[in-house]
Order: C-alpha cells, then sequence, then structure tokens
C-alpha cells in the first residue's frame, strides 16, 4: 500500500537523518550528518533554520531545560538556550563518529556510533543521563542506528543496519537484555536504518536503498509500505501538534544520478498516530 507523500522541505541534504519533533517550539528538526547542520522547520509557517556544527552530527534531540544535545563524532554535547557548548561525555576515537540516537522514556539518551569504513564491530550504542554518566550498552555494533521503545516502556526496537533486522530487547529502564529477532529484510528490498514506533505500537522504519517506510504491527507483521521516490531513505518521525504527519528524511551520498527529491525532507500527512518524545533529562 502507497500513500500520498509532499515534500516538506526541498533540499540536497548529503546525508539528511534524525527527524525529531519537537513540542516545545512546534518544528520538526532534522539534520545533514556529513553537510554538518543542523535544520528546523515549521509546518504552521513554513519558516526554516539551519545552524552549522564543527563536527559530523548523527543526532540532534531538544532538552527538557531548553537547548539542545547532540551526538556528534567526538562524543555528547549540550548546546545551551544561549548557544553556550559544553560536552557532557567527550570521547574522540580515531576512524569512528556518531550516528542515530533516541530518547528513552526515562529521558536517557542512547547515542549510537559507528567506524567511517563501517568495519564490523567498530560501533557501540551507549546510554549516557543528564549527569554525563555513560554506560556501554552495546559493543559491538557496525552501523548503530533506528532506536525506539514500546508504548508502555517495556520493549526497545534497535537496527544494525548491515544484520538487515530490526532487532527487539527487553527493557528494564537501564538495561536491555533477551535480544532476538523482530523483523528481517528481503534481499532487494534495502537495509533497515531509521525508525519510530507509533501509538499502537507498530514499527515504522525507513529502508535506505528501498525508497520506502515500511511499518510492522507489534507481532512483526507487514501491513503498510509507503513508496517514496527518493531511494536512499534514512528516517521517519511523526510530527505536528496532533503528532499525525510522518516526515521521512533522505539522502544524497553516494548516488551517481540522484533523484531531484534525494536529500529533501518529505511527510505524509495523516499517516497514523505518533508517541509522545520524551526531551533529554540534561
Amino acid at each position: 500500500m502507497s500513500a500520498g507523500y509532499e515534500v516538506a522541505v526541498r533540499a540536497e541534504a548529503e546525508l539528511g537523518e534524525g527527524p525529531t519533533w519537537d513540542p516545545a517550539t512546534g518544528r520538526l528538526m532534522w539534520l545533514d550528518i556529513l553537510g554538518m547542520r543542523v535544520h528546523t522547520y515549521d509546518p504552521a509557517t513554513g519558516r526554516r533554520t539551519v545552524r552549522a556544527t564543527e563536527q559530523h552530527v548523527g543526532a540532534v534531540k531538544p532538552r527538557a531545560g531548553g537547548g539542545l544535545v547532540l551526538n556528534l563524532r567526538d562524543g555528547v554535547g549540550l548546546l545551551d538556550p544561549d548557544d553556550t557548548f559544553r560536552w557532557l561525555h567527550h570521547e574522540p576515537v580515531a576512524g569512528r563518529r556518531a550516528n542515530d540516537a533516541a530518547v528513552a522514556p526515562d529521558g536517557s539518551l542512547w547515542a549510537g556510533t559507528m567506524r567511517y569504513d563501517e568495519a564490523p564491530g567498530g560501533g557501540t550504542l551507549t546510554r549516557l543521563t543528564g549527569d554525563g554518566t555513560a554506560q556501554t550498552v552495546l559493543s559491538d555494533v557496525t552501523v548503530s542506528n533506528g532506536t525506539g521503545w514500546s508504548p508502555d516502556g517495556r520493549l526497545m526496537y534497535y537496527v544494525d543496519t548491515p544484520t538487515r533486522r530490526v532487532d527487539v530487547f527487553d527493557h528494564d529502564g537501564e538495561r536491555v537484555h533477551g535480544r532476538r529477532p523482530f523483523v528481517e529484510i528481503e534481499e532487494g528490498a534495502g537495509f533497515p536504518d531509521g525508525l519510530t514506533v507509533d501509538a499502537e505500537g507498530c514499527v515504522w522504519v525507513a529502508l535506505w536503498d528501498g525508497g520506502a517506510v515500511r511499518r510492522y504491527t507489534p507481532d512483526g507483521a507487514l501491513d503498510r509500505v509507503i513508496q517514496l521516490p527518493a531511494p536512499r531513505t534514512t528516517a521517519c518521525a511523526f510530527g505536528g501538534t496532533d503528532l499525525t504527519d510522518l516526515y521521512i528524511t533522505t539522502a544524497r551520498v553516494g548516488l551517481s544520478a540522484p533523484h531531484p527529491l534525494s536529500g529533501s525532507l518529505l511527510v505524509v500527512p495523516g499517516a497514523g498516530k505518533g508517541l509522545p518524545q520524551p526531551a533529554f533529562q540534561g
């Protein structure tokens, strides 16, 4: 099943990623990892902003007290409302960069990394609290990507892209255990990238080189496919005041002849009902 998409922001992001709805500002945040840019889009007015970062940025999320938390090449940093920057967790590793991140129901940040050369096992998934305490959750990751929680917070879904799987863990607040496959993406359909979980507990996952977003029910059944013209679909998130519009980021990096919409921010109005996302408690 396909659904009509619209172009929210026509852009040429190298690696568009990380759509996140900020209810405090009524804006959709997204970024260009390799272009080192953080974008915002206000669907009510059409107003857009662009902020440059000094490093490749894998994720940006709102903080409970205002400002932003950023998953950067050399660690996780905090940007205060007055634009003052400081490191929360500084851990530079040669040849490694930040990738996707998500805020858990308890307000902690689960931040992923990967090697630039995508060497197997070169990435991590780390849980960070507001005081900077860092706990490595997974240490043998290749491309740490989509992370999300079930509506009751008892399950965590996670993507290590080259595995071609979305895995699911039992989640007890600070720890995860019982890793098992949730769904496997078949050959020729692309690779799982970013994901989001909706109010019904269904998992929406973007398919890199698949030009699509898929929705899976809590028992792992495929029940919806949104086909898109940009082949490198990277991530998705619900936004808008009622959290019913699905925003989708795309990339043009590595494409010899990118589609005109590759690198743009797309939206499917009325696609479903998202879950309110917690802000980082730090």
